[in-house]
């Protein structure tokens, strides 16, 4: 789906910002890799090798300024997501349902189990989908003109 929204996107608008404290798309498109080795993937990975494995917290504020993904190409960026939610698909895929139990501590929210992460993972996908639509939206918004008078009412 983000391939195909933002495939042909000008670098002006995966770098614009809504707001000086909100993520670009290329930011959020960062934070997705990110997520897949700090939180999802990963994560999972090492609450199956490792009994009573303790989840590290990490600033997500702090890593995106670190990978500067403002300076980057949003193509480059969308080819390193899909090839990291590949592999992370290839490890889903072997998941058994006995393993879906198996819990970690998290230092913030507290015990996570498989399951719990697998479910998690759908929703903050969808819910940064949403924030990139949404800058998109902000984009055009004042380009509309006497069109605006359509969503408006």
């Amino acid at each position: 789906m983000l391939q195909a929204e933002l495939a042909a996107l000008p670098v002006a608008i995966t770098q614009f910002q809504p707001a000086p404290n909100e993520w670009s798309i290329n930011e959020v498109i960062g934070h997705l890799i990110e997520t897949e080795e700090r939180g999802f993937a990963g994560r999972i990975t090492r609450m199956l090798a490792q009994e009573g494995y303790v989840c590290q917290a990490w600033d997500a504020d702090q890593v995106a300024r670190e990978r500067r993904d403002n300076e980057k190409m949003a193509t480059l960026l969308l080819a390193e997501l899909a090839e990291r939610r590949a592999a992370s698909l290839d490890m889903v895929r072997t998941l058994m349902p006995n393993q879906l139990t198996r819990t970690a501590m998290h230092p913030v929210v507290g015990i996570l189990t498989v399951n719990d992460l697998l479910h998690e993972w759908v929703f903050h996908d969808h819910n940064h989908i949403k924030q990139i639509l949404t800058n998109l939206q902000k984009w055009v918004w004042p380009a509309m003109g006497n069109t605006q008078r359509f969503t408006t009412g």
